[in-house]
């Protein structure tokens, strides 16, 4: 009997970190299976899941994501950001303003090149967001004023005065599972600095606590911007490192420009 071999990339966005594999070379059938076995940290590689790279009928490239769960999400900014260096630095592409199809819906990447032709960093068109509005909860017996915002996928700001206070543990689960999302949710905690910088901590929908979410942060600057704590520009703070968003005026878009690292390849059966 012999066992199909899979080659993979793990890569980083602010240390939010997945697995990537081309699926033009390795096409998988389980994907949600595979992304649990492989997400595990003592059993597999190790990762926040699993990111499948393939063709598209109607932009560059199209993106899957899985989360540690298998659960299948519907965008990650940091992964995106990843596919565009993978792309670029692997040959697949010489464009420097990539299409990705997402699930929800098409991506411009902008790759800005370092002098030697490595990728640096990635803005990242992330798309309006909208369903903005206050919303008042309670979760592990302790009461909210958050800030709903959908980035594609849905997510819950909660400001709060020291961040470090935060029980994520406890009150990530608890809000991620509450009644009044019943397709669960992305939590983000956010405390105000100076110079519109934001510390911000998340709870991702179907993974827990991660080092950083792309969508997270655009939501979260979206939410200071909607609620007059901050202007429309603001620095993003996260376990993992560092993003700026952009919420543009004119087109209503939020723009994500952060870096991306390749951590290392290998291979793995199946």
């Amino acid at each position: 009997m012999t066992h199909q071999r899979i080659r993979f990339t793990k890569m980083h966005g602010a240390a939010n970190d997945y697995i990537y594999v081309d699926t033009s070379k390795y096409p998988l059938v389980d994907p949600a299976k595979l992304a649990v076995q492989w997400s595990a940290y003592h059993t597999g590689i190790g990762s926040d899941g699993l990111v499948l790279i393939g063709a598209s009928s109607v932009a560059d490239f199209s993106m899957r994501i899985f989360n540690a769960d298998g659960s299948e999400a519907l965008m990650c900014g940091n992964a995106t950001r990843c596919i565009a260096k993978y792309v670029y630095e692997s040959g697949m592409t010489t464009k420097t303003e990539i299409a990705l199809e997402t699930l929800s819906g098409i991506k411009i990447l902008r790759i800005h090149l370092s002098d030697d032709n490595k990728v640096e960093t990635v803005t990242v068109d992330m798309g309006a967001p909208s369903d903005m509005r206050s919303i008042v909860l309670n979760a592990a017996g302790v009461s909210y004023e958050a800030t709903y915002v959908s980035m594609g996928n849905p997510h819950l700001v909660i400001f709060v005065d020291d961040i470090n206070k935060v029980d994520l543990p406890v009150v990530g689960p608890s809000l991620e599972n509450h009644p009044l999302f019943p397709d669960r949710i992305n939590v983000e905690f956010a405390q105000l600095l100076s110079g519109d910088a934001i510390r911000m901590r998340v709870w991702e929908r179907g993974s827990g606590i991660t080092m950083a979410c792309g969508t997270g942060a655009c939501a979260t600057a979206v939410a200071a911007s909607f609620t007059g704590r901050t202007g429309r520009k603001s620095e993003l703070i996260m376990d993992g490192g560092r993003l700026t968003i952009e919420w543009d005026e004119r087109s209503g878009h939020v723009m994500m420009t952060g870096g991306a690292t390749k951590v290392f390849e290998g291979e793995i059966e199946l």
